[in-house]
């Protein structure tokens, strides 16, 4: 295949590569590439120093951070919010909905962008984006919700530009067991994130009596990760990692990318896992600080909705299941891949399984035991977090390098789609529909529609138990497809 022309402005700056095409490429998957791979690092000529990749992982670990506290920073203000716009369970649901609505229209855009672009501009622009309207959307009134809810969708787009792009520069840093450590380490800040979002949100509201004041904690912050990005963060060739520093370069269409990774089935599964993952964790953690706070209520523990522990509790379980669980996945597929080559999808099968009876008990106690309702929580979250870093790894050793940014984009697209872009609010409308103009049932009423996680935990299983029986021809495949004996550098000249 004729090379095409490159685009010298805004697009990378053409490098001597490895072609996927080429007789003269390393072999992908099992070992070169795979996340979780034990065997020491071939010696190779770094893209990036270590220094700076490791300067690199920090800022990109902090603005991840940030991504999540963002999203869930209203989740901890939500009894706030609905009080000041007097709105229903629905209506506060639809502010997550058009936050990752928006997150997942614009993914595949970037995903595009980020398989053939600069990468780190990418970035810049939409973490600029990001902090200028969650600024905006701290400085609405009583009769803006709709302002609110639009800049909450117009937020989504710094987040679509991230979470595209950083997982894959990550990969073409570090290789091998290494790079399992550092993916680990950036998936666990989805749920410290995600928990220090409660946190400060319901700290900073309590603090000054407005819950305004919540959403301007992240954007200050945020302004911090946005210099550190411009100065530190490299933009590395693409598969720099398995290539002695030289990358990997193929020319292709988007449609072509997309008709290969419909051809992957481990791809396609565990995408579909994902969606069921999202889903969950979506509504989950949307409404369960709001379920605890009725469930006070309902046992006379306390007058009113609203109650601020509640979000302090679950945010501190969420930041510690997070960071337990996330280790505990990796190290599970550290010890196991290589006597068990399904083993990934395995353990994530196991997670999402195991968390269905903790999820059912944590529904139906709430209304005898608060501190025994957390307990479950504790578990049910502990076995979910396993996931996260598992699955980033499947994604990047089934799928070649130039087609990573691409991948992740389509599986953010459908598993927010399906996933956590409707949950929260189908959760509202199911609330609102069994006990219909009765305020005094809303605790009932949000429970029963709490149902509908655990039997979607059912089948995100089933997704992962399928994703099992094709990954390691997928995986083999992938090996071929780059070549078979990995040739040095110095022979491909």
């Amino acid at each position: 295949m004729e090379p095409r022309a490159s685009v010298t402005s805004f697009k990378d700056i053409p490098v001597r590569r490895w072609s996927l095409r080429s007789s003269c490429s390393l072999p992908y998957g099992s070992f070169a590439n795979s996340l979780a791979s034990l065997a020491p690092d071939a010696e190779e000529k770094p893209a990036i120093s270590p220094k700076r990749a490791y300067v690199t992982m920090f800022v990109l670990c902090y603005v991840n951070l940030l991504n999540y506290m963002e999203r869930y920073t209203i989740a901890g203000v939500l009894t706030d919010i609905q009080k000041f716009f007097d709105i229903k369970d629905s209506t506060a649901g639809l502010l997550q909905t058009v936050f990752i609505c928006s997150f997942l229209l614009l993914a595949p855009l970037f995903g595009y962008l980020g398989d053939r672009y600069n990468r780190k501009y990418i970035m810049i622009g939409g973490l600029s984006v990001w902090l200028l309207t969650a600024t905006a959307s701290s400085f609405v009134n009583e009769s803006q919700f709709w302002l609110l809810a639009l800049l909450r969708g117009l937020v989504g787009t710094g987040e679509a530009s991230y979470s595209t792009v950083a997982p894959t520069i990550i990969s073409d840093l570090f290789t091998g067991g290494k790079r399992s450590i550092m993916i680990c380490i950036f998936y666990i800040f989805i749920p410290v994130g995600s928990g220090l979002g409660y946190i400060t949100g319901r700290g900073f509201a309590s603090l000054t009596g407005d819950w305004h004041w919540a959403l301007r904690i992240t954007p200050i912050m945020g302004a911090v990760g946005l210099i550190l990005m411009i100065v530190l963060c490299p933009n590395p060739p693409r598969g720099a990692a398995e290539t002695h520093g030289e990358g990997v370069t193929e020319q292709s269409s988007y449609l072509e990318d997309v008709k290969y990774l419909l051809k992957n089935k481990s791809y396609v599964w565990s995408s579909l896992g994902v969606t069921a993952l999202a889903f969950l964790t979506g509504a989950l953690a949307f409404w369960l600080p709001n379920f605890l706070s009725r469930a006070r209520v309902y046992q006379k523990l306390s007058d009113k909705p609203g109650d601020s522990s509640d979000s302090y509790i679950f945010g501190a379980v969420t930041v510690a299941t997070g960071i337990l669980g996330g280790a505990l996945g990796t190290s599970l597929s550290r010890r196991f891949r290589d006597k068990v080559p399904n083993a990934d999808p395995l353990i994530c099968a196991v997670g999402m399984l195991g968390s269905v009876p903790c999820l059912f008990i944590t529904i139906f106690v709430a209304s005898a035991s608060i501190p025994a309702t957390y307990v479950f929580i504790f578990l049910g979250e502990l076995l979910l977090s396993l996931n996260w870093a598992v699955l980033a790894d499947i994604l990047l050793y089934v799928v070649v390098p130039t087609r990573r940014a691409t991948a992740e984009a389509l599986q953010i697209t459908v598993g927010h789609l399906l996933g956590d872009a409707g949950s929260p609010y189908l959760l509202g409308v199911i609330s609102d529909a069994i006990y219909p103009g009765s305020p005094d049932r809303n605790f009932d009423s949000l429970k029963y529609s709490l149902l509908l996680c655990p039997v979607v935990g059912i089948v995100g299983g089933v997704f992962f138990v399928v994703t099992a029986v094709y990954i390691a021809e997928d995986r083999k495949a992938v090996q071929q497809l780059l070549g078979g004996t990995p040739t040095t550098a110095a022979s491909c000249t």
